[in-house]
């Protein structure tokens, strides 16, 4: 690679992941979305794997450092680092294999846009791999989530998140290869991209006029934001975080629908004292209950057999918790350290910040809240997770419940990019979403898309509201994970075809 191609593509590659910064919440520039692969794939087309690789890991760490900067709010810079040089060496590889596919290939005039079609596919089954692995990976960050506020946002309804990602990505691909041969024999004819790139606006327009689902009933719930300083590091007297959430809860009595409450939803860690083992603390618990007159479920921590979870209750007035389900996927390095020996060799001071991590839940997350009322819960960073969803689907749920803590990210996108990933979640499973924080910012989603109610971030709130119920099953929770498979047997097929000519000749 010649020294002078270097002085122009990595700048641009690194423009293009720095542009991931204005499409993510909180700035939600979601048209800009395309522009971050097909600035990057004009960086690195025409380059070998190698090359381009060196190219595309510099472009990741500017995509990824960009938008997931509140990494480092509280733990500093050098976990935000190895998390984007972890996810990097994913990008990296995807990008190399995209110029080296495009380099064997030489595609010309309509192979531009199956081109376009196998770029769309790399880069969807990269974000497959880092989302999963290793440690369950890190499932943030696609670029699907950019497009919650977006009419794009119809394509999750078809096929999840991953379908999303993957004509966002396309998208890109045929601006990027329209610009690349725009001129002579061999340029891309403008009709046939034409088409491409309107069928892929039209769809989900199409989508948005017919995604009207009928609701099955409606219950009323209160979901409350305590405004806790519920952080990792929050030296707090032992019961305030409870006692937070027990002075915001009287605003649910304020709303005219105060008495038809079906179920009072607090979130993730919203009791600082598990009411299982405090007997104070279950009569606080309890009387609010009784006071409310329906079933609540809240998070708080929990131990049993010696082990401590995660956990959300599903409390009864007058006989306490009945169910509760265990986070069933902690997340790596922050709620418990996989191979400890190993990582704490090269950073022990941030490991040992995590002296003793949370255990495995193997429960599901349905409660049967009554007899015609089955909710799914799930518990913070899950929301991100396809598989959770689905499986909550499967369960039966007619409304989830997303309970989560964000105290430790302070005023910094990540509360937003969260409840867009929760929106998303709505229109994709065809369930209304309750996304409740401690701090904020929560709000309920319907499967439309649409905001049925919303609080402000760091004050105390409480959102009463009649709630739809349903049951239909979306066409993305019967493709379920074969769009990744397909995805996946693409990328491996382009492997083989290209090895195997390269044998041949």
């Amino acid at each position: 690679m010649r020294f002078k191609e270097l002085i122009w593509r990595i700048p641009l590659a690194i423009v293009g992941g720095l542009v991931a910064l204005y499409a993510f919440p909180t700035e939600s520039i979601w048209i800009l979305a395309p522009i971050v692969p097909a600035i990057i794939l004009l960086a690195t087309l025409g380059l070998g794997f190698w090359q381009a690789s060196f190219v595309g890991f510099i472009a990741s760490q500017a995509f990824y450092i960009a938008h997931i900067e509140w990494i480092a709010l509280y733990l500093g810079p050098v976990p935000l680092i190895a998390l984007s040089t972890l996810m990097s060496f994913y990008f990296a590889l995807g990008v190399g294999l995209t110029a080296w596919v495009y380099k064997k290939w030489r595609p010309k005039k309509l192979q531009l846009l199956t081109f376009a079609l196998a770029s769309a596919s790399i880069w969807t089954f990269r974000e497959f791999l880092a989302n999963n692995f290793p440690y369950g990976g890190f499932p943030w960050s696609r670029l699907a989530m950019t497009q919650p506020g977006s009419f794009m946002n119809q394509w999750v309804y078809l096929g999840g998140l991953s379908l999303l990602s993957f004509m966002l990505a396309f998208f890109g691909s045929v601006l990027a290869l329209w610009f690349l041969h725009r001129r002579g024999r061999n340029a891309l004819s403008k009709l046939p991209a034409l088409i491409a790139l309107g069928s892929v606006v039209a769809v989900p327009l199409i989508i948005l006029m017919l995604n009207n689902p009928t609701p099955v009933g409606q219950k009323t719930i209160a979901a409350v934001q305590g405004n806790a300083n519920a952080g990792l590091f929050s030296n707090l007297s032992r019961g305030t975080i409870l006692d937070n959430h027990l002075s915001a809860s009287e605003l649910v009595f304020e709303s005219p629908l105060s008495g038809e409450i079906d179920l009072l939803v607090w979130p993730e860690n919203a009791s600082d004292i598990d009411p299982l083992r405090d007997e104070a603390a279950a009569k606080k618990v309890d009387d609010l209950a009784a006071r409310v007159g329906a079933p609540f479920v809240f998070g708080t921590i929990t131990s049993r057999g010696g082990e401590s979870y995660n956990s959300t209750l599903m409390w009864r007035p007058g006989i306490g918790a009945v169910d509760y389900y265990d986070k069933t996927q902690p997340v790596p390095f922050a709620e418990y350290v996989p191979d400890r020996a190993f990582w704490r060799f090269f950073a022990p001071e941030l490991i040992d910040l995590v002296p003793r991590g949370f255990s495995f839940g193997v429960r599901d997350g349905i409660y049967e809240v009554s007899e015609d009322f089955v909710a799914g819960s799930l518990i913070c960073f899950e929301i991100a997770e396809d598989s959770i969803q689905r499986d909550l689907v499967t369960g039966g749920a007619q409304l989830i419940l997303s309970q989560t803590n964000n105290a430790d990210f302070g005023y910094s996108d990540e509360t937003f990019q969260q409840a867009g990933i929760a929106q998303l979640r709505a229109i994709e499973t065809g369930r209304a979403v309750v996304n409740t924080s401690t701090v904020g910012l929560s709000a309920i989603y319907l499967p439309t898309g649409e905001v049925l109610s919303e609080l402000e971030w760091y004050q105390p709130g409480a959102m009463v509201e009649q709630v739809p119920l349903f049951d239909h099953t979306t066409p993305a929770m019967v493709v379920g994970a074969g769009f990744e498979y397909l995805n996946g047997a693409v990328v491996i097929g382009l492997i083989a075809l290209f090895r195997i000519r390269k044998t041949r000749r």
